[in-house]
């Protein structure tokens, strides 16, 4: 009621001339975001915390021929390319033997694809096509009509199309551009699911269970206590830290798809694990905005240190008359520079990791070095969370 009352105040403070009107209407804003609880900030939606089992995608894979290449294909020594073309025009009635094959205008590829949950005959896949020869570049390929099979065999979709491709690949002479990948290209939309697929939800003991995409007990709990709230008390039971059984009551059972809905739609509080993400390669940090540091003292400072080489040639002057041992030396001068910087020095207590790396910034320390103080303060044991170097 409290807060109904502030957001009447700055609706009634829109009607006031001038800057006061202004001022009114933010100050009552303000008030009211101050007041909201932190956990109707946080919560999500269980549909985005997980999904029911039996939502899955399946796996499709074949093998296919691209053509229509700029001479940018598989190379003569590839026999299975050429046998693989072999094959393809003995369907149209056309015998050709493999060793006749004399064309770098086709390649062999591999298809994939994922199935997903639910799909029916007539729908489209996108699919990613890779080279599987030594072909240098699928740019202007078209693929031919190519099954893809599941694990179990079975023919689920057929792919065809142009290819589309991120990177192109050109060389003369000895010399090559070449941007991205160009053996890899993807076709949107160019595969049609020929069998459908399902999934069976309920299972004999007529409940459904719900698996969190992060397994957790603190947040299964919560999430059963929450569907418990809105759907009826009994019906959810964590099982686990992912598994989250739910009853379907009889009334609902003709209706499950209302049923589902009503699930996912259910609003609840996640709890998150401390955890920071370090990704040494490219000097990526992520870090939960409450992960705890413990007063700890940090002294950073950096070495360089460089070691450079000049050649040069040392001639024998004053020699009039050559002889067998004068001739030019090539003499290698070595020197060592070494360069200590003042590093900063502070003691940090009870922050968190955001304001430590926000202290390093402004000290002007590079990425690299709070990945290092990051692992060092972890193993001093001040980081109260899960470290992943990556």
């Amino acid at each position: 009621m409290v807060q109904w009352m502030r957001v009447l105040g700055a609706l009634t403070a829109l009607r006031e001339p001038g800057a006061k009107r202004l001022r009114r209407a933010l100050c009552a804003v303000a008030l009211l975001l101050v007041a909201l609880p932190a956990s109707a900030a946080d919560a999500m939606r269980v549909k985005d915390l997980g999904k029911l089992r039996g939502w899955r995608d399946n796996a499709l894979v074949g093998v296919g021929v691209v053509t229509g290449l700029a001479g940018t294909g598989d190379s003569m020594a590839s026999k299975t390319t050429r046998q693989s073309l072999a094959n393809l025009l003995s369907q149209f009635n056309l015998t050709v033997p493999p060793e006749a094959i004399q064309s770098r205008n086709v390649a062999l590829v591999s298809v994939s694809a994922a199935l997903p949950t639910f799909a029916r005959p007539g729908d489209t896949l996108d699919v990613t096509v890779s080279s599987t020869g030594d072909a240098r570049s699928l740019v202007g390929g078209t693929l031919l009509i190519t099954p893809l099979k599941a694990a179990n065999g079975r023919v689920y979709a057929l792919a065809q199309g142009s290819l589309s491709v991120g990177g192109y690949r050109y060389d003369a002479n000895g010399n090559v551009v070449q941007k991205n990948h160009p053996t890899s290209g993807s076709v949107p939309g160019g595969a049609t699911v020929e069998v459908g697929v399902s999934a069976e939800m309920m299972d004999e003991h007529q409940s459904v269970t719900f698996v969190l995409n992060e397994p957790d007990y603190t947040t299964a709990s919560r999430v059963a206590a929450a569907i418990n709230g809105r759907l009826g008390m009994g019906l959810a039971q964590p099982r686990d830290a992912s598994g989250i059984e739910i009853a379907v009551p009889p009334g609902r059972r003709e209706h499950l798809v209302g049923f589902f809905a009503d699930i996912e739609n259910v609003m609840v509080r996640p709890d998150r694990r401390a955890r920071v993400v370090v990704n040494e390669r490219t000097g990526t940090v992520v870090s939960g905005g409450d992960v705890r540091i413990s007063r700890v003292a940090i002294s950073h400072g950096d070495i360089k240190i460089a070691v450079s080489q000049h050649n040069s040639a040392s001639q024998p002057y004053g020699v009039w008359q050559g002889g067998p041992d004068v001739r030019t030396a090539i003499v290698t001068n070595t020197r060592v520079d070494v360069d200590e910087q003042d590093g900063g020095h502070f003691v940090a207590g009870q922050d968190t990791v955001a304001d430590l790396v926000q202290a390093l910034a402004r000290m002007r320390v590079s990425t690299r070095d709070v990945i290092s103080i990051l692992r060092a303060v972890k193993a001093a044991g001040a980081l109260h969370g899960e470290l992943v170097i990556q």
